[in-house]
């Protein structure tokens, strides 16, 4: 909430406060984290500290955290066919009395991995 309301201009710390059930002291150090992160700055005007976003640092993040959406999704994509793989197994096996088959799928180097995380392990290493 903090960076959405920086994000429509420069504002005080009293400002940045109100909305929230904290103390000026609390919401400084949540400032300070910000600082820290480089995603915010604060001026000196007189006795006032006005804070105000940095724009291209939050936009570093965005960017770093989009890299990973595709790993993700795709860890999600290979957990579902796992998960749908377990069941119809399972239905199998209801119906044949035979013992589960392990899920054996084709990594993307052509190995059969063992189990899931496996296939975790292969997307990092790809």
């Amino acid at each position: 909430a903090i960076l959405a309301r920086l994000a429509k201009g420069e504002a005080m710390v009293t400002e940045l406060a109100e909305p929230f059930n904290l103390s000026l002291p609390g919401v400084s150090k949540h400032l300070k984290v910000l600082q820290k992160a480089g995603l915010i700055t604060q001026g000196r005007k007189a006795q006032w500290r006005p804070c105000r976003l940095e724009p291209m640092r939050l936009k570093e993040a965005a960017d770093w955290v989009n890299e990973y959406q595709q790993f993700w999704e795709e860890s999600f994509d290979r957990l579902d066919q796992y998960l749908k793989n377990l069941q119809e197994d399972k239905k199998d096996d209801h119906w044949s009395h035979q013992s589960p088959q392990r899920f054996r799928s084709k990594c993307c180097h052509g190995s059969t991995p063992l189990c899931f995380s496996d296939m975790l392990q292969c997307s990092w290493t790809s």
